[in-house]
């Protein structure tokens, strides 16, 4: 196990405190109730822009027959099950994992799956793909796919996130945008519209510059500081001066700051009844879509942060890997169930790890911030992009500094670990990544002779990735929408 790039400054005790001390481990971890409570906002502040954007995503889109889900009762829904399943993966799993609707899965549900059937339909379909994952980890599959990937192949993926993370931080922000002609451009993104300018801008780069420096003083607290700070002057800023491109959530103190929440989505799924609007084998191959993608997204984030936490054992191993990854899996039935799309493990756990998160202490924090999000969304959901995203930039570089335990000098796992890094943020896709970084690595082995170093099960998952990366030319072949 290599110690955490986030060395704590404040010593940990030197013995447990309590039973709560001791259930959670935390000093056995080297953490203290101070970090993982700081940890435990850290992280609900990054990802507190589901509670908006789910419901924008899922709230948008058309089902078959035109009906479109209520956005009131997403926002329930989704601070719901992000509520209850982080407070589940904390307890069950002990590992600072939040858990919420997963970004991604949710366009392919609102875009892909729910023109083909009703939204109960494609909910149930949500259903089935977590309790088919479910199986998969009963049976000890997922796991033991888990355990067969090499641990260069692991520290890549961890790398690769990092990067990830910080370019999904920028692109939050508006540091970097699309073009909107990219098509027809020479580079496909840009800095901010052409240069940084307005306000919400100020306040990224401040928070940025804010951040590093706390950090390189290593002052506890640094990435929470930064995110309330910035988050007040974003307040100030937008009394004063009425911004109005702050984007999804815009810092300004609501008139009502309770609202009541609209449990009307619960249970509102059919969980065959896809099977009755299109044909048998669209529905394994949209399922197989929201397996893969779930599956090593999950994978990615379990690996990426536990490792950045440096919680892997001796072997490389995620402790209790069995029971997060069933929780992760129970995750995406409770998503489908509330309707608000399949809920998976949170990259951006890893802001709460940058501040000293160890343990599931930190998510009885996450969650209850969730949980309190069922009543006060209004107030929760004032912090902007542009304070929460510099943690996610601060954390990247954390996170980055994992290449240094790759040999580089060995080009048979060197270069499917420099594709597995560089994929992850090209393509904006954490299963993207894996797939290129397995199919690299197998390849490589199988040309130098070496097909016995590697595991049957990459064999296996080498093959599905095939599968996942030619689905289109096969629903072209097979004569499928």
């Amino acid at each position: 196990m290599h110690p955490s790039t986030t060395s704590p400054a404040d010593a940990p005790p030197t013995r447990p405190g309590g039973p709560l001390d001791r259930f959670f481990r935390i000093s056995e971890r080297g953490s203290t109730y101070s970090r993982e409570i700081r940890g435990g906002f850290a992280t609900f502040f990054t990802m507190a822009y589901i509670l908006v954007l789910n419901p924008i995503i899922l709230g948008g889109a058309e089902d078959k027959f035109g009906e479109q889900l209520d956005p009131v009762q997403l926002v329930t829904a989704t601070a719901l099950v992000a509520a209850v399943m982080t407070l589940i993966m904390g307890v069950g799993g002990n590992l600072p994992l939040a858990l919420a609707a997963g970004l991604g899965i949710n366009a392919v549900v609102a875009y892909q799956v729910a023109p083909l059937m009703s939204w109960d339909d494609a909910m149930g379909l949500i259903v089935l793909e977590g309790l088919l994952i479910c199986v998969l980890v009963m049976t000890g599959l997922r796991e033991a796919i888990m355990h067969a990937i090499p641990q260069p192949l692991k520290q890549a993926i961890s790398v690769g996130i990092g990067l990830f993370i910080a370019f999904i931080g920028f692109v939050d922000a508006g540091f970097v945008t699309r073009l909107p002609d990219a098509a027809n451009s020479t580079v496909p993104v840009q800095l901010g519209t052409g240069s940084l300018a307005g306000w919400p801008m100020l306040v990224f780069c401040l928070g940025v510059l804010v951040t590093v420096v706390l950090l390189a003083r290593k002052v506890k607290g640094a990435i929470l500081i930064s995110i309330v700070l910035m988050t007040i002057f974003a307040l100030i800023i937008n009394e004063v001066a009425e911004v109005k491109s702050w984007g999804l959530t815009s810092p300004a103190l609501p008139d009502q700051p309770v609202a009541a929440p609209d449990f009307g989505l619960l249970g509102k799924f059919d969980l065959l009844g896809s099977f009755g609007q299109v044909s048998v084998l669209t529905v394994v191959l949209l399922v197989f879509t929201l397996i893969l993608s779930d599956f090593f997204d999950t994978m990615g984030t379990v690996v990426g942060v536990t490792a950045e936490a440096g919680l892997l054992d001796e072997r490389g191993q995620v402790p209790g890997l069995g029971r997060v990854l069933l929780i992760d899996g129970a995750a995406a039935v409770a998503g489908g169930v509330s309707s608000s799309s399949s809920a998976t493990t949170y990259i951006e756990s890893a802001a709460g790890v940058g501040e000293g998160a160890r343990t599931g202490f930190a998510n009885l924090i996450t969650g209850g911030l969730f949980a309190l999000a069922l009543l006060f969304t209004p107030v929760l959901t004032i912090v902007p992009l542009q304070a929460a995203s510099p943690a996610l930039v601060v954390v990247g570089f954390l996170m980055m500094t994992q290449v240094k335990h790759i040999d580089w000098d060995r080009y048979e796992l060197a270069i499917p670990a420099f594709l597995t890094i560089v994929v992850m943020p090209f393509t904006y896709s954490i299963t993207n990544g894996i797939g290129v970084g397995f199919i690299s690595y197998v390849i490589i082995k199988a040309c130098l002779g070496k097909v016995r170093e590697v595991h049957w099960l990459l064999w296996g998952t080498t093959a599905l990735f095939f599968v996942y990366f030619s689905i289109d030319p096969l629903k072209q072949l097979l004569g499928l929408k």
